[in-house]
């Protein structure tokens, strides 16, 4: 990845007075997936945050959960020299011991499919429970986003292709939530997206 697109700039322009998500809006993400996981029986013990940018995810379980382990990780040097992240590429680092949930959004289209295809293999090892995952795709950059807040200088994708790739290790439950196969969430077939 080109962590040196992640500057200062880059960050004031996409974070900066009117952010992409609020932290008021990634704190409702944020508890709707943590009460999911509960619904499921499924403790959070542990949390991977990659490309974690601000820290929002990070920072919400640390004042709301402060007994859950975070890591939070970034490419980008400003983002961990602000925000104190470690400075890890997902596309090059997977961790020694897998996290119970993974939260990794934006990150994918900004890596090309050869490299893509390896940080999701990466994702996959993190992950012990549950993956949070969305990234931008072509259908998105063209119906969903505000095109004049969002990066379009991308790699955009189907839906199909990350579906593809995400499912040799996940069973894809819906709204971003991807439970890794083999794990400890037995999923009811209605949870299931086919």
């Amino acid at each position: 990845m080109r962590n040196e697109k992640f500057d200062r700039n880059y960050f004031e322009q996409y974070y900066g007075k009117q952010p992409v998500h609020t932290v008021n809006e990634v704190a409702h993400l944020a508890t709707a997936v943590h009460e999911m996981l509960a619904w499921w029986a499924a403790p959070v013990r542990s949390v991977l945050e990659v490309g974690a940018g601000r820290g929002d995810w990070g920072n919400w379980y640390r004042t709301f959960h402060p007994r859950v382990r975070v890591t939070s990780t970034d490419v980008s040097e400003h983002a961990c020299t602000t925000f104190g992240h470690d400075r890890r590429d997902i596309a090059q680092w997977a961790p020694k011991r897998p996290f119970d949930l993974v939260i990794c959004t934006d990150v994918m289209q900004y890596l090309d499919d050869r490299v893509a295809t390896r940080a999701l293999r990466n994702l996959t090892t993190a992950t012990r429970t549950c993956l949070y995952f969305d990234a931008l795709t072509s259908f998105d950059a063209k119906h969903t986003v505000e095109r004049e807040a969002t990066d379009l200088n991308v790699h955009l994708r189907s839906a199909t292709w990350y579906r593809e790739r995400l499912s040799r290790g996940f069973v894809q439950a819906g709204a971003g939530l991807w439970v890794r196969k083999g794990g400890n969430i037995v999923l009811h077939e209605l949870e299931r997206h086919h």
